[in-house]
């Protein structure tokens, strides 16, 4: 195992600032220091068939959310635990305003994939974006109910992004082929690209088989 030679450079927050000890109490009305959910991940390969255990987190991150989508309600075996912004916005366009669309979108998204989190259900979450922030709530909250969490990056050709949109996509390439994603609490992760895409015929959640 590679140990670095030079010295490590550890960022200290103003609230940490208070004395020598590891154990130095937190200062007063200070914000609390998030639980650590960083795990050990594994970093997979496509195949024809993608199997997770019950009761999975899976989080589809894509440069094309509705592509993505489209893809997972034809591979999906257990349809009711896919759950995106564009699913629900549409389950309640006609029923709210417009100014309330979005906000009550959010809303309702979230509770329901609590409720099934907290159950034991599977979910599988397309996201609308790249960044963490997105899906980082629904990680914490599958960490701290004990549920398995992975990784899906789905990067369809020909999709048209920005400059923003672009880095964006090789910073989370990158940390996703390294195994960086553990840090996020994702125990495995996949990156589905280009003519892997077509090659995924099912995803499905099983309990893996005991050998006698």
């Amino acid at each position: 195992m590679e140990q670095s030679s030079g010295p490590r450079s550890v960022k200290i927050g103003d609230d940490e600032r208070l004395g020598w000890s590891s154990e130095r109490p937190r200062r007063e009305g200070g914000p609390q220091r998030p639980t650590d959910i960083s795990t050990r991940n594994r970093v997979l390969r496509p195949s024809e068939e993608l199997l997770y255990s019950p009761g999975s987190l899976v989080v589809i991150a894509s440069t094309a959310p509705a592509d993505a989508e489209s893809l997972l309600s034809r591979l999906i075996q257990t349809k009711g635990a896919l759950f995106s912004m564009g699913k629900v916005r549409s389950l309640l366009t006609g029923r709210v305003t417009e100014d309330e669309l979005e906000a009550r979108a959010e809303e309702l998204m979230a509770s329901a994939i609590a409720k099934r989190i907290e159950a034991g259900d599977t979910v599988v979450l397309v996201t609308e974006t790249l960044d963490r922030e997105e899906r980082e709530p629904f990680v914490r909250l599958a960490a701290a109910a004990g549920r398995p969490r992975h990784m899906v990056l789905f990067e369809p050709a020909r999709v048209e992004l920005d400059e923003e949109g672009k880095a964006a996509l090789s910073d989370l390439r990158r940390r996703l082929t390294a195994g960086e994603l553990g840090q996020e609490g994702f125990q495995t992760s996949l990156r589905l690209a280009g003519r892997t895409i077509g090659e995924v015929k099912r995803l499905d959640f099983q309990r893996p088989s005991r050998e006698d």
